[in-house]
């Protein structure tokens, strides 16, 4: 059966005419009588009983009409929603994402997304990157803010990649650091003696992996699982870490941040993740195009903040 012939049916019974109910519709009088009559057929039922002055809705007619009301009624309200979610009026978004990029990046994205679109839905999961990526082909997430080495890039057929950006590293110190009054970059040879803080007890599987393939060997002497507690011990004295430059918001002020030297600690790889070959919502294309426009204003605050460095070096050079 036909919607169509409901919506008849509701405007015949509702204007009790025929005639009435055809130009509303705009049909002829004839293709809205053949309408009503391929609907009884379908009912083997009498629906409207023609009257010398106009349409009443037999007994029958009357459960079917509130049927049908019912019935157009959730048509109605599902193509009002599907536009709704094409316009990213409702709908959801479930973020993904590893934890550094949790501190600035995402939460301010999504703040975008809050903004625009205060109908939809947000939620966020935190995790490593692998975990992730299952979430993601598991149609646990719309969207996964991913990482990875620059020299173990990501190839998984299931994803669709979209590069955020070359993220480097730091060098989180104590204030009192020999090296913490220092400018420019610092090599991994001025940092191999140094007591080093790592995420875990296997070094070759944290953040100092890159450089350890690049021939660095550190001294690990603390493990720390969590960033609180990395940095809460290199501001203790016990030894220094590296800091995702994501990360550096999150860092105390006790700290200095070194930058690494980009040939020995290549920037990591930050990409978004959306399953290959499904439809992005429109929420999920939102939240790419802010996460884009957040990476933009990072990288010019970063631009401003460097020639303030150096106009700040060049002028102590100049004082006598």
């Amino acid at each position: 059966m036909q919607t169509e012939l409901l919506r008849v049916f509701r405007e015949v019974a509702c204007r009790q005419s025929i005639t009435a109910a055809a130009q509303a519709l705009r049909y002829t009088q004839s293709a809205v009588s053949r309408q009503i009559a391929a609907l009884e057929a379908e009912f083997g039922a009498r629906l409207l009983d023609r009257m010398p002055r106009g349409i009443v809705v037999t007994e029958q007619g009357r459960v079917l009409l509130g049927h049908a009301e019912a019935i157009l009624t959730r048509i109605d309200d599902a193509h009002r929603d599907v536009r709704a979610i094409g316009d990213a009026e409702i709908g959801r978004l479930r973020v993904a994402a590893f934890a550094t990029a949790v501190v600035t990046l995402v939460p301010r994205a999504l703040a975008r997304i809050r903004t625009a679109f205060p109908g939809v839905e947000l939620t966020l999961v935190e995790g490593l990157s692998p975990r992730l990526i299952e979430q993601l082909v598991a149609d646990e997430a719309d969207v996964a803010v991913i990482s990875c080495a620059a020299d173990q890039p990501i190839d998984d057929s299931r994803l669709e990649l979209h590069h955020l950006l070359d993220e480097p590293m730091l060098v989180a110190v104590p204030r009192g650091h020999p090296l913490a009054g220092g400018t420019g970059t610092v090599g991994l040879a001025a940092l191999a003696d140094q007591s080093w803080i790592a995420g875990g007890i296997r070094p070759q599987e944290s953040l100092l992996a890159v450089g350890m393939r690049h021939g660095f060997a550190p001294r690990i002497d603390f493990v720390a699982h969590e960033w609180l507690g990395k940095l809460g011990l290199v501001a203790a004295g016990f030894g220094i870490t590296l800091l995702p430059a994501l990360a550096a918001r999150a860092a105390p002020g006790d700290l200095a941040l070194l930058r690494v030297d980009l040939d020995e600690m290549p920037p990591r790889k930050i990409y978004a993740a959306t399953p290959a070959g499904r439809t992005r919502s429109a929420p999920t294309e939102a939240f790419l195009s802010a996460l884009r426009a957040e990476v933009a204003e990072v990288a010019e605050v970063a631009e401003v903040a460097e020639v303030a460095e150096v106009a700040e070096v060049a002028e102590v050079a100049d004082q006598p």
